[in-house]
């Protein structure tokens, strides 16, 4: 094998591994927002479940993994949202509703673009691959 070839397949083995990673971490932000997804289509959900109660009324709230927790209604017109690092905020109604689309809709893009970076660094990683394929081929053939 010539140096340059055995380079080469240095090269090609290293960008391997980088893509490999790449996808990984690309992978296992697409679960995160996907889980983030999925919280925040709950509360979208328990917020419509509540809509127009009156105070008093008997609700289930949702503890996640399918069970729920009986509870009594204090106030359906004011909503504590939480606003990042242990911080909350209250908000009525309406604005929970807006808050809580709002982000729907930044995680759907977030979710598209890292979508397509999975895509670009899957076929890149495929072209790296038939490139290795064809150079081991070659030197099997010398």
């Amino acid at each position: 094998m010539s140096k340059e070839t055995e380079e080469t397949l240095r090269r090609l083995l290293i960008e391997n591994r980088l893509l490999e990673t790449s996808i990984a971490v690309i992978q296992s932000k697409l679960k995160i927002v996907n889980s983030s997804l999925t919280e925040i289509l709950l509360a979208s959900s328990t917020l419509e479940g509540i809509k127009g109660k009156p105070k008093g009324s008997k609700i289930l709230v949702p503890i996640g993994a399918g069970s729920f927790i009986r509870a009594e209604l204090a106030d359906s017109e004011k909503i504590i949202m939480g606003i990042g690092a242990g911080a909350s905020i209250e908000k009525s109604f309406e604005e929970s509703i807006q808050e809580l689309k709002n982000r729907q809709a930044e995680l759907e893009q977030i979710r598209a673009s890292l979508q397509q970076q999975l895509i670009q660094a899957t076929s890149q990683l495929e072209e790296k691959r038939k490139a290795l394929s064809a150079l081991i081929q070659a030197q099997k053939g010398a």
